[in-house]
């Protein structure tokens, strides 16, 4: 499969931070609380109730608004530098200096002559080293100019200083740019490397792990059922096999959604470009630098991409997520009813009164994240396409959350990877519930009935089994006395309700040659 840009994945130097230091090195200064009342009592403040000092409060893990930055940073942090704010400062970076670098390729420009390899390779280091310290020295900078995309023009003006060639073109940053030319790139960047780093390998994992559930488990009949009550035997692979088709699915769907990108100036007509320019074919130029960074190029667009393909993407993740949550619910069901045991770990406790309990909190941790991920994401691919008129605001601040729904999404995808982890087959107790139900078997027998003409088979199987006690002796005496050719009537005699379970088990044995005729193979370089 020829995978779109989506998939074709760019690497970018964006950890030069510590990885083993906390995020949160700021400070927030002069916090302060108002007067609070409990049950009559007024106290000065809750800082003073809480036993926290307002002033200089480090910003620690346990101050964090939201729990990804807190108590599950160690199951998020890996889109922390990509998807946050470090992330974005970065790739608006990136694209300052990659649009310099192509004005220096364009002839008509003669003001920015074609740049010495020693140029070159200084701008490319400002990328390369591009760290923590820079990102801060840009955010002082933006409390001057109370514009971000502004900060990091200014940035790289001082920065470029050093180098007496680019120095000569300082103003060549940010040539004819609205901020959003430069904000829709990075945030297209962002998505990219997020999704390509890493959301598609752990939603990978997810789908890689149900195909060996389903291969390991191909032939452990289960007894199925549909509104809650008994019914058609099945085996417990193939009904995991259905969440891996599903979910590959889903997953084929995502990585084909070309990611788009803008250059065209305030309200994309390139006019800022012809002006001082007219002789360059401005809209080739925008498409071949936008192109260029790995992004598919919109040539019509307002001052902003109008985000339909992020629109696309969040759906897409919302369909995903909800076929997992109900995977989360089927498993949680399979665990109450016994068909899984859980492994437990020495001093975990499940119940602060119940010594007994293992609680499936994985699947719950899963899907609860993945309510609150599809509650934000929602939001997002209804929002963003509705701009008013050439551009409002609304759009700017809604994007800044793109790491928070996808940070619980990814929470979400590692709690199911770690249930999945601890799930132990109950045989005993799948066997156990299948011989209590002898009567799944009246629809094969009334359809074998139907086969051989015989008047009324589903009205005799009904009379014979609602309501009423069935078992293996009753359903064999049943079958003894119809009238049919001997070869059928030994056929039903040696049907159980572990045997009657018709193409489970192969369904299962060959999902991972199905998901992978779904993907073209990407998820499966070696066997799962």
């Amino acid at each position: 499969m020829a995978l779109s840009n989506a998939t074709q994945v760019t690497t970018f130097n964006l950890f030069k931070t510590n990885p083993q230091k906390s995020p949160h090195t700021f400070l927030s200064s002069h916090i302060s609380f108002p007067l609070i009342s409990l049950s009559g009592c007024a106290c000065k403040s809750a800082t003073k109730m809480f036993g926290v000092h307002s002033t200089d409060l480090e910003l620690s893990s346990l101050m964090a608004l939201s729990p990804l930055d807190g108590r599950y940073w160690g199951k998020v942090k890996d889109l922390a530098p990509i998807m946050g704010e470090y992330g974005l400062i970065y790739f608006r970076v990136f694209v300052e200096i990659k649009w310099l670098l192509k004005l220096s390729e364009i002839s008509e420009i003669t003001e920015v002559p074609a740049f010495s390899d020693d140029a070159k390779s200084f701008l490319q280091g400002l990328i390369d080293d591009f760290s923590d310290n820079d990102a801060k020295e840009i955010k002082n900078i933006e409390k001057q100019t109370n514009h971000d995309v502004k900060a990091v023009e200014y940035f790289l003006k001082n920065k470029c200083q050093a180098n007496a060639e680019v120095a000569k073109v300082l103003e060549f940053f940010h040539f004819a740019c609205t901020s959003e030319d430069i904000n829709n790139l990075a945030h297209a960047l962002m998505l990219k490397e997020a999704m390509n780093s890493v959301m598609f390998p752990v939603m990978d994992d997810i789908i890689k792990a149900l195909c060996r559930m389903a291969k390991d488990n191909a032939h452990i009949s289960m007894l199925s059922r549909t509104h809650g009550q008994p019914a058609s035997p099945t085996t417990l692979g193939k009904e995991m096999a259905i969440f891996a088709v599903r979910l590959s699915r889903e997953r084929k769907e995502l990585s084909q959604i070309e990611i788009l990108g803008k250059f065209a100036g305030a309200v994309g007509n390139y006019n800022a470009h012809f002006s001082a320019y007219p002789d360059v074919n401005w809209p080739r130029v925008a498409e071949e630098f936008v192109t260029s960074l790995g992004l598919g190029f919109n040539p019509y667009v307002a001052q902003i991409e109008t985000h339909d393909y992020m629109a696309k993407i969040f759906h897409s993740f919302i369909q995903f997520n909800n076929i997992l949550i109900d995977f989360d619910r089927d498993v949680w069901g399979y665990i109450s009813l016994g068909f899984f045991k859980q492994t437990t770990k020495a001093g975990e406790i499940g119940s602060s009164t119940m010594p007994h309990k293992v609680n499936p909190i994985d699947f719950e941790n899963s899907e609860g994240n993945l309510g609150v991920a599809n509650g934000g994401l929602s939001h997002l691919s209804m929002k963003l396409p509705i701009s008013r008129w050439q551009r409002d605001l609304t759009d700017s601040t809604v994007l800044r959350n793109m790491g928070v729904n996808l940070g619980h999404s990814l929470l979400a995808y590692k709690s199911t990877l770690q249930g999945i982890g601890k799930l132990q087959v109950n045989e005993a107790r799948l066997s156990e519930d299948l011989n209590q139900c002898w009567e799944v078997l009246a629809e094969p027998i009334q359809t074998v009935m139907r086969r051989y003409g015989v008047p009324e088979p589903y009205e005799k199987l009904k009379a014979l089994t609602r309501g009423r006690a069935v078992t293996k002796e009753s359903i064999r005496d049943f079958i003894e006395g119809l009238d049919i050719p001997q070869d059928a009537k030994t056929n039903l005699l040696k049907l159980t309700p572990h045997s009657y379970v018709g193409a489970a088990a192969e369904l299962a044995k060959t999902v991972e040659h199905t998901v992978s005729n779904i993907v073209n193979g990407i998820l499966f370089e070696t066997s799962c």
